[in-house]
């Protein structure tokens, strides 16, 4: 069997983008060019939780991908600890106590200062995928289009977030304990990929250890830090203020997030579009690699073809062209309006995809956003 979670990629070294006293480890694929890409992962996860397969099959569809370690995650800085260590009590709380929801939008924009890119693409997953629609909500003359995968909807937070969450792989996280030092921290990240993969794949469980031995750190067992991200509160606009394309995914059979949980956030932004995929649970599988690039790769299309004949229209209509004007378009490849955002199926015979995709705490609520 071929290791899904090998990466033979060659990344750039580790570079650090500031956002104020934030220092943000963030890297991009060599060789890799064409349409930026900002890919964000989930609650307590680094950015080798991207799995190789995906990254190469989206360097293949044509962009330029990058990858970022949010603030209390990875190789980016760690706050100071608050008094909240549970990130169920700080999911369901009503403020924050170390920064906010737009900070870690803030953060984002850093990193796409330090790449030299005016405007990308937003990838995110679970936790990742909530803060994409965020920073395309809070600064959209940065964002071309979002796709969100596994994850709620930017407007849902508190006890809302109840109605879309599966209480059960988030209880079984909460109870486990790990060995201290390095080898908690394997253990830790393997009960995680372990309850995110998806059951209509293999897990092989090898491989995944050996990842976990390569790439893990403290992130899937370190609450403290779990809870001040899931904890930020957002203060921003409203989803359906969205004006930028966005392409909704989510596994039928995710073991944190219902379906539910998808067709809000689909249903919240006209034009968007909703792929499910059989068989798929919390993670990016590597046989759905090649299925999920095109899938962006038709969002970036669509949205190109938008901003060409927006810009024609301005120029027919004042004389000038306006090649950035990519503000009104709010619709992704083939969209599917809000009724049937939820019945789209997803390419179950999708290729692969390439490992599993973590975001979620030693808490298990790294699906959860706020």
């Amino acid at each position: 069997m071929n290791d899904p979670y090998a990466d033979d990629l060659v990344w750039t070294p580790v570079r650090y983008a500031h956002n104020g006293p934030v220092a943000l480890a963030h890297d991009r694929l060599d060789g890799a060019h064409g349409t930026p890409l900002l890919l964000v992962m989930g609650l307590g996860t680094n950015r080798f939780w991207w799995p190789a397969a995906l990254c190469r099959a989206l360097a293949e569809a044509g962009f330029a991908v990058a990858r970022y370690d949010q603030r209390d995650a990875g190789g980016s800085t760690r706050m100071p600890d608050t008094s909240v260590r549970n990130p169920f009590k700080a999911l369901f709380g009503r403020r924050g106590e170390s920064y906010t929801s737009e900070d870690m939008t803030d953060d984002a924009v850093a990193v796409l200062d330090a790449l030299g890119w005016d405007r990308a693409y937003v990838f995110g997953h679970s936790l990742g995928g909530v803060i994409a629609q965020r920073i395309a909500l809070r600064h959209p003359d940065r964002v071309r289009g979002v796709v969100s995968s596994s994850a709620l909807s930017s407007d849902t937070a508190g006890l809302r977030v109840l109605r879309h969450l599966r209480p059960g792989l988030p209880l079984r996280l909460a109870r486990a304990r790990f060995p201290e030092g390095r080898e908690g921290e394997v253990e830790a990240a393997l009960a995680v990929r372990r309850g995110v993969a998806s059951p209509g794949y293999p897990f092989d469980e090898e491989a995944a250890r050996a990842w976990a031995r390569a790439q893990a750190d403290a992130g899937p067992r370190d609450t403290r830090a779990q809870s001040r991200q899931i904890g930020a509160q957002w203060h921003g606009p409203p989803l359906r203020a969205l004006r930028r394309p966005l392409l909704v995914l989510h596994g039928e059979q995710d073991q944190l997030l219902r379906l539910s949980a998808a067709r809000a956030t689909a249903r919240a932004v006209p034009g968007s579009r909703l792929v499910t995929f059989p068989g798929v649970g919390h993670d990016l599988p590597a046989p759905l690699a090649p299925v999920v690039a095109r899938e962006v790769r038709a969002l970036a299309d669509a949205a190109d073809t938008a901003d060409t004949a927006e810009a024609a229209e301005a120029g027919q209509a004042t004389g000038v062209g306006d090649a950035g004007g990519a503000a009104g378009v709010a619709g992704a490849a083939d969209p599917v309006d809000a009724a049937g955002a939820a019945d789209t199926a997803g390419a179950a015979d999708a290729e692969g995809v390439a490992g599993a995709e973590g975001a979620v705490g030693a808490e298990g609520a790294a699906g959860a956003g706020r």
